[in-house]
């Protein structure tokens, strides 16, 4: 019970002391506000355009939407320890490692559900999307493994700012690249191959396939569903373990050198 303890409560502690929204309002502005603005806009542009309908960007869109949250939440609850000057105390805790940076990604993983529930039931209330309970319940463990898989891809990000000065740069290169990238707009099939290519190798691709087979074609996980399903996984397994190494690998670095900014 004490590493389950120290896994959720650590990560909790820390969620409330390194995170940067300073009001309710900066935090619904921009983890509710933002992504709901940009779902809208692209359904509307698709209308304009014909590209696909409605539900096509409502799902991308919403599935999208979580990796403001655990993204850039992954990465700033690693490089913030040195930005904010606590990386050294982190350093010297005799607490396992793997369960303290893991436990940074629990608050960021259920933002990502929020964030993504609240776009589906914005779309479902303002744009007619018609969800289903058996549509939602085929729909939680791709959203479950998504935003996982999300959050170990910001850890990641997280640790390469252990060493770079501006680690938001990196994110935003990475954000832009699953919006063009994962589906979430862009139908993949129009893609060039190598696109589509680097799009398998991102977070959230094959959650957002999967989660449009679950509410188009009623698949089971037995099916396309669970291939997208076991796809995600991977993928986010993957970016969880590069995760882990890079972070035992810096603090190995750290204590060598004697430093803890940039190299």
């Amino acid at each position: 019970m004490k590493p389950l303890r120290f896994f959720v409560l650590g990560g909790t502690m820390a969620y409330r002391a390194l995170f940067n929204w300073t009001t309710p309002a900066l935090f619904v502005g921009t983890l509710l506000g933002a992504p709901l603005v940009q779902m809208l806009f692209f359904v509307f542009l698709g209308r304009q355009l014909g590209l696909a309908d409605d539900e096509f960007y409502v799902i991308g869109n919403a599935v999208l939407a979580a990796s403001i949250a655990c993204v850039y939440g992954g990465a700033m609850a690693v490089a913030n320890e040195r930005r904010y000057g606590t990386l050294g105390a982190v350093l010297l805790s005799p607490r396992s490692r793997n369960l303290l940076w893991l436990g940074r990604a629990l608050p960021y993983i259920a933002n990502g559900l929020l964030v993504t529930g609240v776009n589906l039931a914005a779309g479902d209330l303002l744009l007619g999307l018609h969800l289903s309970l058996a549509a939602v319940v085929r729909m939680l463990p791709l959203l479950l493994t998504a935003t996982v898989g999300c959050s170990a891809f910001g850890l990641l990000l997280g640790a390469v700012g252990l060493r770079l000065r501006d680690v938001f740069l990196i994110a935003n290169v990475m954000f832009v690249l699953m919006l063009l990238l994962s589906g979430a707009n862009v139908p993949r099939a129009s893609l060039p191959g190598w696109m589509r290519i680097a799009g398998d190798l991102l977070p959230l691709t094959h959650a957002i396939t999967g989660l449009r087979a679950a509410l188009a074609g009623g698949a089971s996980l037995s099916s396309s569903v669970g291939s997208s399903l076991a796809a995600e996984a991977a993928v986010g397994g993957c970016y969880l373990l590069a995760a882990v190494f890079l972070l035992h690998w810096f603090e190995r670095s750290s204590r060598l050198r004697a430093t803890l900014d940039v190299l």
